[in-house]
């Protein structure tokens, strides 16, 4: 599995570094949980955590973007929805089958959300402030 560490948080702004370094946790800790086979609420506890800090980081981020009449907003919020419906899809195929979730699902959104920090975040933190 890939693995978290300040490469990932690369100095955009302390308290955004901060939220990433705990969503991205979270993801780890999940991929960690599937991959190990540990137990059904062990699995949904994590993965009902990582979406709710999710959404809350994602409107954090936000609003910062907002405030700062971030030019990049709609591609930014639009990979913030994509990031959202694929954990929607994770958590709702787990609630109906919890023997559905699989490591590649996990690791697939652990990449995709490491991505969008290195290139959509990196960017947002670089753009000039109005």
């Amino acid at each position: 599995m890939q693995q978290v560490d300040d490469e990932h948080c690369p100095g955009l702004n302390p308290t955004m570094d901060g939220e990433h370094r705990v969503q991205l946790g979270l993801i780890n800790a999940l991929c960690d949980a599937v991959e190990a086979h540990a137990d059904n609420g062990e699995i949904g506890h994590i993965l009902e955590t990582l979406v709710d800090y999710s959404k809350a980081h994602f409107l954090s981020e936000e609003l910062l973007m907002r405030i700062d009449s971030y030019y990049g907003f709609d591609e930014h919020v639009e990979d913030h929805a994509e990031i959202l419906d694929t954990l929607a899809a994770i958590a709702d195929t787990y609630q109906v089958d919890q023997t559905e979730l699989i490591p590649q699902q996990a690791r697939k959104l652990l990449a995709f959300l490491i991505r969008h920090i290195e290139t959509r975040d990196a960017h947002y933190a670089s753009a000039p402030r109005l």
